[in-house]
C-alpha cells in the first residue's frame, strides 16, 4: 500500500456511503456458447461506459525461449485487425472522447476502452475484431518486436532500479522458472518469434473461453446483451489453454544479495517473504498487516521509519509487489516492499529496521485506535476507487478470471474489515520469517572509469 490520503467519505455509484454500509454494486453474469464470461455491471450516474477485456495469459504462461510474448502481444493487439486497420482503434476512441490502453502481467493480459455511455457498439465492435481477426504478419511483428526493445531501453534500462525490480528480483526471489523469469522478456527471445510463434500465441490464448468481459457504467442491459451476441457470439472457442505448474519448492533459508546500480544515486532495498493461498483467512490477514505498516500517513513506516528514523525517503508494498497488488495476487507469490532509504544507512540496517516495527506487531499486538484508523484507511481508498466504472470493471474481471466470483466486489471489504489484531500478529509471525526472507540491495555503482584520450 502507497502512503496516500483520501477524504473519509466519498459518493460511489451515486450514493453516499458511510463507514457502516455495505457495497452494492449490481452485478449479472452471463456465459456464450463460446465459453465467453460476460459480466454487466450498471451505474447510471455518469454518463460513461467502460468496456474491460481480460484474457487468461500472463508472463507465467510463456515458454523457455519466447519470454516477453505475453507484453509482445500486448503490442500487437493494437497493430488493427480485419476491419480496423493499424491505428483506427486509437483514432475511433479518442475522436469519440474516450480514452483505452492495454497492460500486461503475471497471470493476465488487459485492455480497456472508457468511452461516452452511447459509444458502447463502438467499444464492443473494436474489442471483437481484434479477437476475430488480429493482423498478424511479418511487418507488424517486426514492427512491435523493436517498438519492445524500445521500451525496453527508455522504460528499464535506462532507469535507476528498473532493472533490478523487473529482472533480478524475481530471478532471487522464485526458484521456479515460470515465476522467475522476467515479465518484460530479452531481446533474444524476442528476436527469436516468428510469425507462427506469434499466429499459435494468438489461437491458444485470445479465446473467447479464455476471456472475461467486463461492461460497467451507464448503459442499457438488454441492448448490451443483444452487441455482446452479435459481436462476440460466433467468435469459434479453442481448446483451453494447459495452466503452468507454478509450484513453488518451500523456502528454508533466507537470501540477501547486492545489487550495484550504475543509475541509481539513493540506495534501496526489496524485502519479500513468501506469501499465503489467494482468498485464504491469512491472505485477508496479510493484507490488513500491510495497512498498518504502510497504509497512509498514520503508519507505522511513515511514521517510525520516514518521520521518526528518517532513514526511509519513500515506501511501497504490496502482497504481490511489484508487478500485482492484492486484487489480482496470485499464489505462489510475495508480500513485499520496497524502501528507497537514506545513504547514511545500509540496507542491514533498513531491513532491520523493517522486521523491527514487525516484531513490535507480533511481540506487543496493535491497539484498537490503531486498528480502526487502518479500517478507514482501507474503507476510504477502496470507495474511492470504486467512483470509476473503470476501477469496478477491472475488479470484476479479475475477481472473475482468478476466483470465479465477481461478486467479491461487494463482499471483500468485510472479509479484511473482520481480521482481528490476533489474526494479524499471528500472520505477521507465520509469514514475515527472517528465515524466510528475501532481500535484494540496490545500491549506486561507483561511476565507469573514464577511457584514456586516443592520442593515435
Amino acid at each position: 500500500m502507497k502512503p496516500l490520503i483520501f477524504c473519509l467519505l466519498v459518493l460511489c455509484a451515486g450514493v453516499l456511503i458511510s463507514e457502516a454500509a455495505s457495497l452494492n454494486i449490481p452485478i449479472e453474469k452471463h456465459t456464450l456458447k463460446n465459453g465467453m464470461r460476460v459480466i454487466f455491471s450498471r451505474d447510471t450516474s455518469v454518463p460513461v461506459v467502460s468496456v474491460y477485456l481480460i484474457y487468461g495469459v500472463g508472463a507465467r504462461n510463456e515458454e523457455k525461449g519466447r519470454t516477453g510474448f505475453a507484453h509482445l502481444f500486448e503490442h500487437m493487439m493494437f497493430q488493427g485487425s480485419k476491419n480496423a486497420p493499424k491505428g483506427m482503434h486509437f483514432k475511433l476512441v479518442e475522436s469519440n472522447g474516450g480514452s483505452l490502453n492495454g497492460s500486461t502481467h503475471p497471470d493476465y493480459t488487459d485492455y480497456f476502452e472508457v468511452l461516452p455511455s452511447n459509444k458502447l457498439a463502438l467499444g464492443l465492435w473494436l474489442e471483437a475484431d481484434r479477437m476475430r481477426a488480429l493482423a498478424i504478419n511479418q511487418e507488424n511483428l517486426d514492427n512491435q518486436k523493436e517498438a519492445v526493445k524500445q521500451e525496453r531501453r527508455l522504460s528499464f534500462d535506462n532507469q535507476p532500479y528498473a532493472t533490478a525490480i523487473v529482472d533480478r528480483w524475481p530471478e532471487l526471489a522464485f526458484n521456479n522458472w515460470q515465476n522467475a523469469h522476467s515479465i518484460i522478456g530479452s531481446f533474444e527471445d524476442l528476436n527469436a518469434a516468428t510469425v507462427e510463434d506469434v499466429a499459435r500465441f494468438f489461437k491458444t490464448y485470445y479465446a473467447p473461453n479464455n476471456a472475461v468481459l467486463v461492461i460497467s457504467g451507464d448503459f442499457d442491459t438488454a441492448e448490451a446483451k443483444k452487441l455482446v451476441e452479435t459481436y462476440f457470439g460466433d467468435i469459434p472457442a479453442q481448446q483451453q489453454p494447459k495452466a503452468p505448474d507454478l509450484t513453488e519448492p518451500p523456502r528454508t533459508q533466507p537470501k540477501y544479495e547486492v545489487y550495484r546500480d550504475p543509475l541509481a544515486r539513493v540506495p534501496a532495498v526489496i524485502i519479500g517473504y513468501p506469501g499465503p493461498v489467494r482468498r485464504s483467512a491469512d491472505y485477508n490477514a496479510l493484507v490488513m498487516l500491510d495497512l498498518l505498516l504502510t497504509g497512509g500517513d498514520s503508519s507505522r513506516f511513515q511514521q517510525n521509519l520516514v518521520k521518526g528514523k528518517k532513514s526511509v525517503i519513500q515506501y511501497e508494498a504490496n502482497l504481490g509487489w511489484p508487478f500485482a497488488s492484492a486484487s489480482d495476487y496470485k499464489d505462489p507469490g510475495l508480500y513485499a516492499m520496497y524502501l528507497l532509504y537514506n545513504p547514511a544507512f545500509t540496507g542491514e540496517q533498513i531491513v532491520a529496521q523493517v522486521e523491527e516495527e514487525i516484531a513490535k506487531i507480533i511481540n506487543e499486538g496493535v491497539d484498537a485506535k490503531e486498528l480502526e484508523r487502518a479500517r478507514t484507511f482501507l474503507r476510504a481508498t477502496r470507495f474511492q476507487q470504486l467512483q470509476s466504472s473503470h476501477a469496478r470493471a477491472a475488479l470484476l474481471g479479475r475477481y472473475e478470471l482468478l476466483d470465479g466470483k465477481p461478486e467479491l466486489i461487494n463482499t471483500e471489504l468485510n472479509d479484511f474489515l473482520a481480521v482481528t489484531a490476533d489474526q494479524i500478529r499471528a500472520a505477521a509471525k507465520k509469514y514475515c520469517d527472517p528465515g524466510k526472507r528475501i532481500v535484494l540491495d540496490i545500491v549506486p555503482a561507483p561511476p565507469a572509469p573514464e577511457k584514456p584520450e586516443d592520442k593515435t
